[in-house]
């Protein structure tokens, strides 16, 4: 079984940030919400850097972000597409054109 290999954060306190600004988008009292926003904005789910800087993950979250050093960026990277592949398969076919790869 794959295991994803452990590796330390550097700056915890805006890494928890983004990841707090994520799980909260992708909670399941806001996700209809959040995707009927990206879909009103015309942004793709998969692109992480444009929902960022449209501040759909929230005010403070893109600067908490750019202050992540790559790797601690590439962890939350991970993350957001991780759990945009959670949300409910009904969902995520009723915004088809925010999970559409074309």
């Amino acid at each position: 079984m794959y295991e994803q290999a452990t590796i330390a954060v550097e700056n915890q306190q805006a890494f928890d940030a983004v990841k707090s600004a994520i799980d909260n988008s992708f909670s399941s009292a806001k996700v209809s919400d959040f995707l009927k926003s990206l879909d009103r904005s015309k942004l793709r789910i998969r692109e992480f850097e444009d929902v960022l800087r449209a501040g759909k993950l929230g005010s403070g979250a893109e600067q908490a972000y750019n202050s992540l050093n790559n790797g601690d960026q590439g962890m939350i990277r991970e993350h957001y597409l991780s759990t945009l592949e959670k949300v409910d398969p009904a969902l995520r076919q009723k915004y088809l054109k925010v999970y559409a790869y074309y």
